[in-house]
């Protein structure tokens, strides 16, 4: 079939129309903004297996947890192993919804349960980054979870009992520094998804916020980071906590380790110093939790 010069034109337009928002995605502003983002969601600590000689964000970094071990997948943009046949859309319903592509549902280890409160701008800026980045050709490694952890169709159910969709709402009550921090906190760094126990059934206990776990990720333990005086940071100043997010530099001069050393080095150092105040000033304004968190008993 032929197109006539004014449907050829509209058949370009079309075409034009469609591809316009992955062209404008690239865009050195948005993947500069995007870069930014990515620093602040600590997605390189978990999407590169640095022990393993793995390459930037290919995946395979295992994450232990009590229900098994998750592997994080390849995030670059491989269009056969990573992300690099997703669509704007498929990806902001992963961050959004948890959902793959394909309709299946994420595992919780993946926290669109935190990155559900990302406004529309920064998802498309942080995939705007992502596409940006080399691809490397990496196959996922399968979860080594057993049954029933590992069937998938049941994360519908756990998503009704513990995951609410939608983005983040500025605290009218507070100042827009703490709601700077709480958007940080609650909505990039996903710092509760570590710092917060869970239930048997893995979803976080709300009432003990930022309490601390000896179940943190990678099988760490995750200190109380709520400002009680005795099990948490209560006693440390707001240029304490800026220091050990900067340096990983605890105030009484021991050094952060672990996965928070990795998430400080390759993503909270780099953030300004105003939101760096900002975390700060969230930290200090949450309520309290006396939790001493005890260290994780080993395994055998």
């Amino acid at each position: 079939m032929r197109l006539s010069k004014t449907g050829s034109a509209a058949a370009i337009a079309a075409a034009l129309f469609v591809w316009a928002p992955d062209v404008a995605a690239q865009s050195p502003d948005l993947v500069k903004r995007g870069e930014y983002l990515f620093r602040a969601g600590i997605c390189y600590s978990c999407h590169t297996d640095e022990k393993g000689g793995g390459k930037p964000l290919a995946g395979g970094l295992p994450l232990v947890s009590p229900f098994g071990t998750f592997y994080s997948p390849n995030i670059t943009p491989d269009p056969e192993t990573g992300i690099g046949r997703w669509s704007d859309a498929d990806f902001a319903r992963a961050m959004r919804q948890g959902l793959r592509p394909d309709g299946a549902h994420y595992f919780p280890a993946f926290p669109y349960t935190t990155y559900t409160k990302m406004s529309d701008a920064d998802i498309a800026a942080l995939k705007a980054y992502l596409f940006a980045q080399p691809p490397v050709r990496q196959p996922n490694r399968a979860h080594d979870l057993p049954p029933p952890f590992s069937w998938r169709f049941l994360q519908f159910g756990w998503k009704l009992l513990f995951f609410t969709q939608g983005a983040f709402k500025p605290d009218p009550a507070k100042s827009a520094e703490i709601n700077r921090g709480a958007y940080l906190v609650e909505a990039l760094a996903h710092c509760g998804e570590c710092h917060t126990p869970r239930n048997p059934l893995g979803g976080l206990d709300r009432k003990k916020w930022l309490a601390g776990t000896p179940d943190g990720p990678e099988g760490e333990r995750a200190p109380n980071i709520t400002p009680d005086k005795e099990t948490g940071v209560g006693s440390w100043s707001a240029g304490d906590l800026i220091e050990a997010m900067k340096t990983g530099t605890k105030p009484d001069y021991d050094n952060l380790q672990g996965t928070m050393y990795s998430a400080i080095s390759h993503g909270l150092k780099y953030l300004s110093e105003d939101d760096l105040k900002a975390i700060a000033a969230y930290l200090k304004d949450v309520p309290a939790v006396a939790n001493k968190v005890p260290a994780r008993k080993p395994k055998g």
